[in-house]
């Protein structure tokens, strides 16, 4: 049921009437998660029956037009046209908006004519037909942003990010201006938050925060008229069907009804108390429902200026849309909730008696709330509530670097393991900062990931060469198919894991069997750049490494999503498991493919530490070094005991260190791991293997090591400074 639901606020809301009498009706809605769904309407149930994910980003509106055609707008600064009766098909994507697009109009009458507007100050009519059938680079590079991607649970991470640095879409929309150019209407000096279009796509208003409505022909997009009256942003519009009367909603609370004959505010309302966000008005445009910032909804007779609430939530509404006689409600969170409204005949509620005549300014609603006279509402419960995953709102990324605490708004509190992406506990509502207290571990990796929770849900953001700078040993990982001591380099295995799926389609579509558990191709299965290229390396200690280890597992049950963009430009999301292996380089970025399919790996910084190795003031045992030492961060201080030991029992010549000082894979690896100290007394002048293990401390800054410590966080907990690092040993007994 958790995949279902969405987990970020509902911007938008769309009802699509069935043609049939015994046919469903629909509920299209629009979230701050990067979603839309189609709910299946009953009269006590509403079910979703398909998910449409493609955008990257916050879906700020949809509109329905034609019989079966939804067009939606995102934060990504794209439309995109949906069959809204398929499984969740996207048809087209749509490039012009140089920032958010926020809003969207549709004529009612004249199915193909769609306005957009936006943060750029940018208004575009479209002609939907036209641009479906337009074949231009934009949308080719977006065709495969299909069908039904249901995200993840509330168990699953929502989606992980690949972005390659410096990618652009700039050649895309170029593309999309030579092939169809919508008609542009200019005149907006900052950003619009309202559209509304009449009935037959002849007349158009905007809205924004320049706080005045214009009025514009959508054929030639040239402006008719500006509307002064409010004071503060306009954020809801609407027109009658003749497109003669205009209602405007304001965030300084007040509605007002324009006569765009006049060219006058023939009303105003004092309803709210706070910002107007919402409209919705009957058939006949003679009663208006109403609601914003307050929390409350409103109907209001536009002629006699009675108003009645309606109901009262929580939560700030967003998003009204009217249905048969009820009216559904979307909020900042993420439900929606449908209540009694009498749209067929309003004047029903007024005859029960709890009206209130609305005052012309835009104080007199606050007043009367502040002197305690604020209405009852006619409603206390929703006929029916669709109920959503509480939104993400606060996390933090933990030391180890493979866990992330995270608050919803529920005030509950998880544990996310990033490389599986799913929550691994579920600490119930907990203060925050003191379970974050609790999980502190001295520990020292260095950050491969970031993570954002803007669309409600865990993104996690994997940028090269940055994202391969984080190793563990296999050891600390408990992968008993490999030996303790490998290095696991966290950035690729996690890859490994979310493309598993691809890259086993990819090798079915080769022809070449492919392994049911998981596997990936190794170099030796795909050749797809050359080993000379100079911005690759390959990663030799895992070359022949193709299994997904249980660390790195992704569940196929609730898989999460990526979004990613190749050198086509422009970003894509899919469910993992929606790659069928025709997806290359143009799609995923360069650095994901080689890494993933022939374990190279881009260039990176060096992940050596160095440090001296001193005997402790006044010890009168000491070895013989070559000056500054080298090993690996992620070395543990048990290998540095190990060395010590090797020198001082076994008498090891220098050799035992490499020229430059670095520990030779027989000290940081295998070798020493299985070395054990013995007991009895340590006595020169015996041999080698006649000699007894001593005891060992190793100290920094006089603080005795923990030998599961490693370098790195020794240098970053106990040695804090930007020189080499200083360690000192001692003898402490033979045994």
């Amino acid at each position: 049921m958790l995949l279902l639901l969405h987990c970020a606020s509902i911007n938008c809301l769309a009802v699509l009437k069935s043609a049939a009498s015994d046919g469903s009706d629909y509920l299209f809605t629009g979230s701050r998660d990067g979603k839309l769904k189609r709910w299946a309407l009953a009269v006590d149930a509403a079910t979703c029956s398909a998910t449409f994910e493609s955008h990257s980003d916050w879906v700020n509106d949809a509109v329905l037009v034609g019989d079966s055609t939804l067009v939606s707008c995102s934060s990504d600064t794209t439309l995109k046209t949906w069959n809204a009766l398929s499984t969740g098909t996207c048809t087209r994507t749509l490039c012009q908006h140089s920032d958010y697009v926020t809003c969207l109009a549709a004529a009612e009458k004249n199915s193909n004519i769609v306005a957009s507007g936006g943060l750029g100050g940018e208004v575009f009519i479209w002609d939907i037909e036209a641009a479906l059938a337009s074949a231009t680079k934009c949308n080719e590079a977006m065709d495969d942003d299909t069908s039904n991607f249901v995200n993840s649970s509330g168990n699953s991470l929502p989606m992980t990010s690949l972005r390659t640095i410096g990618s652009s879409n700039s050649i895309s929309m170029q593309a999309q201006t030579e092939v169809y150019i919508p008609v542009t209407a200019k005149g907006h000096k900052e950003s619009v938050y309202a559209l509304a279009m009449n009935e037959g796509g002849t007349l158009l208003v905007s809205g924004g925060t320049e706080k005045v409505v214009r009025v514009w022909d959508p054929r030639s997009g040239s402006k008719t008229m500006k509307l002064k009256g409010h004071t503060d942003n306009i954020r809801a519009l609407l027109l009658d069907s003749t497109g003669r009367f205009c209602l405007s909603g304001s965030s300084d609370s007040m509605l007002r009804l324009w006569d765009l004959g006049q060219q006058r505010c023939v009303h105003s309302y004092a309803v709210h108390t706070d910002s107007v966000w919402a409209l919705a008005s009957n058939s006949t445009f003679s009663h208006v429902y109403s609601g914003g910032r307050d929390s409350s909804l409103y109907l209001t007779d536009l002629h006699t200026r009675e108003s009645v609430l309606l109901s009262t939530g929580e939560q700030p509404i967003l998003q009204l849309a009217l249905h048969d006689d009820s009216i559904w409600v979307a909020s900042t969170d993420s439900s929606v909730h449908r209540w009694p409204a009498e749209a067929c005949n309003p004047q029903k509620i007024f005859e029960r008696g709890n009206s209130f005549i609305a005052g012309n300014l835009s104080y007199s609603r606050a007043r009367v709330s502040l002197e305690g006279s604020t209405p009852v509402p006619e409603y206390k419960q929703p006929i029916l509530t669709i109920p959503g995953i509480p939104a993400i709102v606060q996390h933090e990324v933990l030391n180890n670097k493979r866990h992330v605490l995270t608050k919803d708004t529920s005030g509950s509190v998880k544990l996310w393991e990033i490389t599986k992406g799913i929550a691994i506990e579920d600490y119930g509502k907990v203060p925050f900062d003191k379970k974050k207290e609790e999980l502190f571990e001295m520990v020292s990796i260095p950050a491969w990931f970031t993570v954002d929770t803007r669309l409600g849900s865990l993104s996690v953001h994997l940028d090269t060469p940055q994202c391969f700078a984080a190793e563990m040993y296999s050891q600390e990982l408990n992968i008993v198919d490999k030996p303790e001591d490998d290095k696991i380099n966290l950035a690729r295995e996690t890859l490994k894991g979310l493309l598993a799926h691809w890259l086993r389609k990819q090798k079915q579509r080769m022809g070449t069997p492919a392994s049911a558990n998981g596997e990936l191709l190794s170099e030796n299965d795909i050749g797809t750049r050359s080993l000379s290229h100079s911005r690759i390396e390959v990663d030799g200690s895992s070359e022949n490494d193709t299994m997904v280890y249980p660390p790195f597992e992704f569940s196929i049950v609730s898989p999460p999503s990526i979004i990613t963009e190749g050198t086509h430009g422009g970003l894509w999301r899919k469910k993992i498991t929606d790659l069928d292996g025709t997806e290359d380089g143009k799609d995923i970025p360069w650095w994901c493919v080689d890494c993933v399919s022939s374990n190279r790996l881009p260039p990176r910084e060096n992940s050596k530490c160095s440090f001296y190795l001193y005997p402790c003031e006044g010890s009168n045992v000491q070895i013989h070094t070559q000056g500054k030492l080298s090993a690996p961060r992620i070395l543990k201080i048990q290998k540095v005991i190990n060395y010590v030991i090797e020198k001082l029992v076994l008498d090891k010549p220098l050799d035992s260190v490499n020229a430059d000082g670095s520990f030779p894979p027989g000290i940081a690896g295998s070798q020493l791991q299985h070395q054990t100290v013995g007991d009895g007394s340590f006595r020169s002048g015996v041999r080698p293997w006649q000699k007894v293990r001593p005891s060992i401390e190793i100290l920094c800054n006089n603080q005795i090591l923990s030998p599961e410590m490693s370098l790195a966080t020794v240098r970053a907990y106990i040695w804090k400074r930007t020189d080499d690092l200083a360690l000192h040993y001692r003898v402490i007994h033979g045994r």
